[in-house]
């Protein structure tokens, strides 16, 4: 057993766990598969098409955020959102790498 992480997680992990709890709640999933490949959608957007109200969304786009899952980018009035599909196949790469090293 690795007694080196019964305390604190290495770093790189701790990056990777982000993304995995932010993708962990069903609702966020949701917001996350609305993009279509290379699209950006704006708050009201994401928004109009969830039935969640406005400040629901935006606590879950914050988390989105901070994860690194998405992306956001202010022009003019507007906050555009996009997905960042490298730290979400980052963190899978990272999880995958562990299993097979620990499995394989």
């Amino acid at each position: 057993m690795r007694q080196s992480y019964s305390k604190r997680l290495p770093r790189d992990w701790s990056r990777r766990a982000r993304v995995f709890s932010a993708l962990g709640e069903e609702h966020r999933q949701r917001i996350l598969l609305m993009f279509d490949r290379g699209e950006s959608l704006t708050i009201s957007q994401i928004v109009a098409a969830t039935p969640l109200s406005r400040t629901s969304v935006t606590y879950h786009l914050k988390i989105l955020i901070a994860a690194g899952v998405l992306r956001a980018r202010k022009e003019g009035s507007h906050v555009y959102l996009r997905p960042d599909p490298d730290m979400v196949v980052d963190a899978m790469t990272g999880l995958l790498d562990y299993v097979r090293s620990v499995h394989g």
